[in-house]
């Protein structure tokens, strides 16, 4: 079995693999079935050379999840927490105390059922602002003495704020590690190309979110960005997936330690890791580098809403599926057709209890852009998208829904 390529994190000195496993996609909510299925895919991961795992304190079910899994042992008897580095976060957002952080801390540790956590990240830092408030709560004292007590071992965090406040973040704390969104889609966007090389030139390990943007340059291409794909042949004269392009593109940067996957089906965990086992950095040709060129810009001629189907913006207190919208609208913007209209007006439609999803329903009170780590403008782009989709068409499907539906 060919094993996933590793690179050595800068400020912590470990052997990571450059493929991590990103665990916020599995189900909310894992039933029996759900997590046979997961730890099928864990396994494989980490029998791949797969040792970096994601998670945080917020994805709900999620911490407990992976520590049950990593509890389990593999065939030689060995514990398979102990072959691998454990990510997870403090949500910084709803921390108001000191003492919030201490218990936090101590919540992931008791969920994940283990003592020590490898990379500890502060999460979602959004701007300069907030790490001054994280300073005058005791921030840096809080992830100081957790690290001296052994329950942390490296200091870290999560971006999700613009590249002036980023350089100012790095600068402000000898951190170890960062988690950067990063993709081709997304080279200037938050931190950006230019983060990712200051944060390296100052020895931090750089771990990238995103590097699929959500799935977008994977299941939701355009047919002009497709096409490039579909016929391009690299130099040996191999075809390789929107998956496998996107992740190399990433893997090229040898700034990058580690790219962080959303796997929740085997087939991405077999092809992710096959891609990781020869990903070397600056190994993509400048005939590789010009096609990726005509795919980016086929995207940029087709999203009209750059959204990543985080959820970080849900639940709406109004009831619109935000995440939703977006993903139909977009697709509508990429694919055109009767079908994305189709499918906006009967899977958003009110039904029971249930008001509607739809754009139209936003009050503009705007607690998600409060919330948004891409910093959408995200009333007027559900007032958009209400124009776009909201037609004669999404009306009469609701109205024959409702109908079959006794409403």
């Amino acid at each position: 079995m060919e094993q996933v390529l590793k690179r050595a994190m800068p400020g912590t000195g470990d052997e990571v693999s450059i493929l991590g496993f990103g665990c916020m996609r599995f189900k909310r909510n894992l039933a029996a079935t759900d997590m046979e299925k997961a730890e099928r895919q864990v396994r494989r991961a980490i029998d791949a050379g797969v040792n970096y795992f994601d998670t945080a304190y917020m994805y709900p079910g999620n911490e407990k999840a992976v520590g049950a899994i990593l509890a389990k042992t593999d065939e030689q008897g060995r514990k398979l927490r102990d072959r691998v580095f454990v990510a997870t976060k403090l949500p910084f957002m709803s921390v108001k105390t000191r003492e919030d952080m201490d218990r936090m801390l101590d919540t992931s540790l008791e969920r994940l059922g283990m003592a020590h956590i490898d990379y500890y990240l502060i999460h979602n830092l959004g701007d300069y602002a907030a790490w001054e408030r994280g300073k005058k709560l005791g921030l840096p004292a809080f992830l100081e003495k957790a690290k001296a007590d052994g329950k942390i071992g490296h200091i870290g965090f999560s971006w999700h704020g613009n590249l002036q406040n980023f350089r100012k973040v790095i600068d402000e704390y000898d951190w170890e590690f960062c988690q950067i969104q990063y993709n081709y889609l997304d080279e200037n966007f938050q931190a950006g190309t230019e983060g990712l090389k200051y944060a390296a030139a100052k020895g931090v390990g750089i771990v990238v979110m995103e590097p699929l943007r959500g799935g977008m340059i994977v299941g939701k291409m355009p047919p002009a960005a497709k096409r490039v794909i579909d016929e391009y042949r690299d130099a040996s004269g191999q075809k390789r997936s929107a998956a496998d392009w996107g992740l190399r593109w990433v893997w090229n940067h040898p700034e990058v330690s580690c790219v962080l996957s959303g796997m929740n089906e085997m087939g991405q965990v077999e092809e992710n890791a096959r891609a990781a086992a020869d990903a070397l950095p600056g190994s993509l040709a400048e005939a590789d580098l010009a096609m990726i060129d005509k795919v980016k810009q086929a995207f940029h001629d087709a999203i009209k809403v750059n959204c990543t189907g985080c959820t970080y913006c849900m639940p709406c207190p109004f009831g619109v599926d935000i995440p939703s919208c977006f993903a139909a609208y977009n697709s509508y913007s990429m694919f055109g057709g009767f079908f994305a209209k189709t499918m906006y007006g009967f899977s958003l439609r009110p039904t029971g209890d249930k008001p509607s999803g739809m754009a139209s329903a936003c009050k503009k009170c705007g607690a998600c852009e409060k919330k948004c780590p891409q910093h959408i403008p995200i009333i007027k782009s559900l007032e958009d998208t209400a124009k776009a989709m909201e037609g004669p068409v999404s009306k009469a499907i609701v109205a024959i829904a409702g109908k079959v539906m006794g409403r």
